[in-house]
């Protein structure tokens, strides 16, 4: 897919959207401390999704596909029907939302990925997932 049609809005601090022909998806990570076990290289995010269909058709989310890369450039693809065990439609001008988890085994990485979407009319295409940094506090930072 060519990115000549999404928009990608860098929208606070941890905050990240993109939108692609009238889906806008934001996203928040959160780094789960309880959950993470840095000594054991275990570090764990939960994100928030929110795919709002800004369009006028409705529409069905059928697939995700995500792209997890870690600080030492490992990737994992992971890929399915649905999100959280959900194919939801989306009417025009509403929002579903649901939150997920991603296991890292270094202290930072970044996620991306796209959902294919499916109109009433049997078409589909894919909506991008902007890129979001996955950081914990025991990544060091350095700015040059």
């Amino acid at each position: 897919m060519s990115e000549d049609n999404v928009e990608f809005i860098d929208m606070s601090e941890g905050s990240y959207e993109a939108i692609t022909e009238g889906v806008r998806v934001s996203v928040q990570p959160i780094y789960l401390e309880d959950e993470s076990d840095p000594e054991e290289g275990r570090y764990f995010w939960a994100y928030q999704i929110q795919i709002e269909n800004l369009s006028a058709e409705t529409l069905q989310l059928k697939s995700r596909y995500w792209r997890i890369t870690d600080s030492l450039g490992r990737t994992e693809e992971v890929s399915g029907e649905g999100v959280v065990g959900e194919q939801p439609v989306i009417e025009p001008g509403f929002v579903f939302e649901y939150t997920s988890g991603a296991p890292l085994g270094t202290a930072s990485g970044f996620m991306v990925g796209h959902y294919r979407m499916h109109k009433n009319d049997g078409t589909s295409f894919e909506v991008q997932i902007p890129a979001f940094s996955l950081d914990s506090p025991y990544d060091s930072h350095t700015v040059n």
